[in-house]
């Protein structure tokens, strides 16, 4: 149907239109005949100004990706500062006297918090974005690390003469210290995973996107042990110039002042890249699936594109009420992040690979713990100088690069060999077929393979360290730092990874802060067990001086304790594969993983 003729001279919109453009209309019409509606003439004029505004609206949305990601990547950086307890865990022990139980007390606390509170903070990620998770995360660092170092301060001034244990209100006060750190570590890592998560997750390099910032996490605590052990140390030996342990409470105002920053300049780097159309892509796959059912009220209109057979019913849209557009648009993404939740939680192999990354990385995590009490029962005193020791920021800065390098080398292998799915979003239907297609074209290699396998790595650490092979050997012991970091960084940037393929990105971070919280109850169990072993070690320990320090030297200080961890780790590596290969597993379904 024709439209009424226009005055020359006006565009589409009414407004004076170039004279360049008029007349190229007109030439282009004369040749292939007369234009019938406004819409041919449109279809029909240059398109520059379209695409050159496009074309600079991609280059912004690059930019500001690419801002994010090295914000992402600096904030990952320096979020792992808790991973070095066992730097300065034993000072604990002999400066403030605390026996092996509060020590382990405190580094409980601190894994706790940064597990108990992620599902929580996720659920907040993925509503209000992750710069304000930032900026809540130099709040507790700050106070974690401020309070902490006044506590050492006054509390190593006090005992230095006077051989009793700590008080308890200054002891409750330095697990608080720990909880703070331990949220700050939390909410500062995870607004960094996630906004990689979602800026990149929809491409074909999404493991190795997700990998940086998880390596960097892991590298953190490599960097932070040497800065404490190089640059904050004290110079307590006879010549005056050699390097002694750690001073506690210059490394933890540095420590504050850091992450405070770091904090708040995440809060104005870390920010998601059309997320609108995050949201609209995960509608329409939901609406495909048939998951959401009032697709028209999510979606008013989109019915004529062939989601649904429901044209000719009218539906009330339930977000009229909300202000405007934009609130409107947040009522959407609300329902359907909360769609996504329901029907993570309702999946049964969630919670089977959630219990398996609980089996695994709780005994990771009490042996980064308790790394510099294991080092210390290597040498009892008749071997304490005979060489020169190994120390426990050497086998920190090992398990920060073992880790680092398995967490880079698992995200570039997989985006490699692992097969990948059609759709970016939450698997619902089955994929079996493209599957199928995949591996005809290609050599695959499912990522939980890659899984299980550095799991093994890391059961392999700790039952040589329980076997007793290390024992007055300490040279040896980066054998079993490096299995361990290796097996642990692998574990911790393969989990997330496989969430993102399986359950989609734009609900990345409640899904993580749900499997992530599962990892609290492991480091809480192991760090007890390996506490009480070790207790009862000390107990049995010849000589009143080593009852007076609490301190306990051989391998009945620990072994028991790892061989269970070695077959805790056993476990779950039969709990993930039950999820992959079992009943209803993910193959059955046909997912691609």
């Amino acid at each position: 149907m024709s439209q009424p003729p226009r005055p020359a001279g006006t565009g589409t919109g009414g407004e004076a239109a170039p004279l360049l453009q008029s007349s190229q209309s007109e030439d282009t019409a004369s040749t292939l005949g007369p234009a019938s509606s406004s819409a041919s003439l449109r279809s029909l004029s240059p398109r520059r100004p379209d695409s050159s505004r496009r074309s600079r609206a991609t280059a912004a949305a690059a930019a500001a990706r690419n801002l994010s990601f090295a914000s992402a990547v600096v904030s990952a950086l320096c979020a792992g500062s808790v991973a070095v307890f066992s730097l300065y865990g034993h000072i604990f022990q002999e400066r403030l006297h605390y026996t092996q139980f509060q020590v382990n007390g405190v580094a409980i606390a601190a894994s706790i918090a940064c597990y108990i509170p992620v599902p929580f903070l996720g659920y907040l990620c993925d509503r209000v974005g992750p710069a304000p998770l930032s900026l809540l995360s130099a709040v507790f660092f700050g106070g974690g690390y401020g309070l902490a170092a006044g506590l050492y301060k006054r509390a190593a001034t006090s005992l230095q003469t006077v051989q009793q244990h700590p008080g308890r209100w200054a002891y409750v006060a330095m697990i608080f210290a720990f909880v703070c750190i331990g949220v700050g570590t939390s909410s500062m890592y995870l607004s960094a995973v996630a906004t990689c998560a979602k800026n990149f997750g929809r491409g074909k390099h999404r493991g190795l996107a997700l990998a940086v910032p998880i390596a960097a996490y892991g590298l953190s605590g490599m960097w932070v042990s040497q800065v404490g052990s190089r640059v904050f140390y004290e110079k307590t030996l006879p010549d005056g110039g050699t390097r002694g342990d750690v001073d506690v409470f210059r490394f933890f105002l540095f420590l504050a002042i850091l992450l405070v920053v770091v904090g708040v300049l995440g809060a104005f780097g870390l920010r998601i890249v059309d997320e609108s159309d995050l949201i609209e892509d995960a509608v329409e796959e939901l609406e495909r699936s048939g998951i959401l059912d009032s697709s028209a009220l999510l979606t008013p209109g989109r019915t004529e594109r062939g989601y649904g057979a429901i044209d000719q019913i009218e539906r009330r849209n339930p977000f009229e009420d909300a202000e405007g557009d934009e609130g409107e648009e947040r009522a959407r993404k609300t329902w359907v992040l909360n769609a996504e939740t329901q029907r993570f939680l309702t999946d049964h192999t969630m919670w089977c690979f959630a219990l398996g990354f609980l089996f695994m990385i709780g005994p990771g995590e009490a042996f980064i713990n308790n790394l510099g009490t294991v080092i210390k029962t290597l040498y009892p005193p008749e071997l304490r100088h005979v060489g020169r020791p190994t120390s426990a920021a050497t086998h920190v800065s090992i398990v920060g690069i073992t880790s680092t390098v398995v967490r880079l080398l698992t995200g570039s292998l997989t985006d490699l060999l692992a097969p990948s799915p059609q759709a970016q979003h939450i698997q619902l239907t089955s994929s079996t077929a493209s599957l199928q297609r995949q591996q005809q074209k290609r050599f695959t290699l499912s990522r939980v393979t890659f899984l299980l396998f550095f799991a093994f790595l890391l059961s392999l650490g700790l039952a040589v360290l329980a076997s007793g092979a290390i024992q007055d050997h300490g040279d040896r012991f980066w054998i079993v730092s490096g299995l361990i970091g290796s097996g642990y960084g692998a574990v911790f940037s393969l989990t997330p990874i496989i969430i993102t393929v399986i359950w989609g990105v734009e609900n990345f971070a409640t899904n993580w802060g749900i499997v992530a919280m599962f990892p609290a109850l492991g480091a809480t169990m192991w760090g007890l067990i390996y506490s009480a072993v070790y207790q009862s070690g000390a107990n049995r320990s010849a000589g009143s001086d080593n009852q007076q320090d609490n301190l306990c030297y051989g391998s009945q200080c620990y072994a028991s304790t790892f061989w269970a961890m070695a077959a805790s780790v056993w476990v779950a590596c039969a709990l993930v594969l039950w999820a992959w290969k079992g009943k209803n597993g993910w193959v059955q379904r046909g997912i691609v993983v």
